[in-house]
């Protein structure tokens, strides 16, 4: 009985230990992917929209005290450039690994890959040397250019400034820096190639599934 007794509270401390990793690793989590997609493809009701999805999955590990924005660019009138709006840097993963210091190095020589781009509860997303037998995911939707700048307006990059679940095209990046050939664009967690449409059947064609890269910006 005493046995039985001391072995449940081993474990029970266990779990509370745990627990307490979990949420010191997610209070200074400071990136991520996102776990899931907007559930209607491209549409996330405009950056604004966007950066609440960001939120509402970060609350949801207990790291909702930080200001979270989508790494999304716009085009046209006011377009935005998603390196201007995710804050200063340095930013880490769920598990405490640094993917860039600042901006400049997000985009000249960023950690992030299939190891390091983790979603909030710090899991993996599927990558190219995941499939089969699983399908990859490792399109992230960004509208920008390799430099984290907007497109020009005209041809459309951001399914209606991320309005759009239906007919249009986002560019989209690796996150496991693997594509078809040795190309820049092929490795590139930003800037890779525009998907096939803004639905959720089409994201998935290209090789996604919707989600997009969270950052902190304070």
């Amino acid at each position: 009985m005493m046995k039985h007794a001391f072995a449940g509270m081993v474990m029970l401390a266990a779990l509370s230990s745990s627990g307490i990793a979990h949420a010191q690793s997610a209070a200074e989590m400071t990136f991520f992917v996102t776990s899931v997609g907007s559930g209607h493809g491209a549409d996330f009701g405009g950056l604004a929209g966007a950066d609440k999805h960001c939120q509402a999955l970060a609350a949801a590990v207990g790291a909702g005290s930080k200001t979270w924005r989508a790494y999304l660019s716009t085009q046209g009138a006011g377009a935005v450039n998603a390196r201007d709006r995710i804050g200063k840097g340095p930013w880490q993963n769920a598990k405490g690994v640094v993917i860039a210091r600042n901006v400049d190095e997000l985009h000249l020589g960023s950690n992030i890959n299939r190891e390091t781009a983790l979603t909030e509860k710090g899991e993996r997303v599927f990558a190219r040397l995941d499939s089969p037998p699983n399908p990859a995911q490792h399109d992230m939707l960004t509208g920008s250019k390799l430099d984290g700048t907007a497109f020009p307006d005209g041809e459309d990059k951001t399914c209606g400034n991320w309005t759009r679940s239906g007919e249009g095209s986002a560019m989209v990046g690796h996150h496991d820096r693997m594509g078809l050939d040795a190309s820049e664009s092929a490795h590139s967690w930003n800037s890779s190639h525009p998907s096939a449409g803004c639905s959720d059947p089409a994201l998935v064609k290209t090789g996604g599934a919707g989600k997009i890269y969270c950052f902190a910006a304070n």
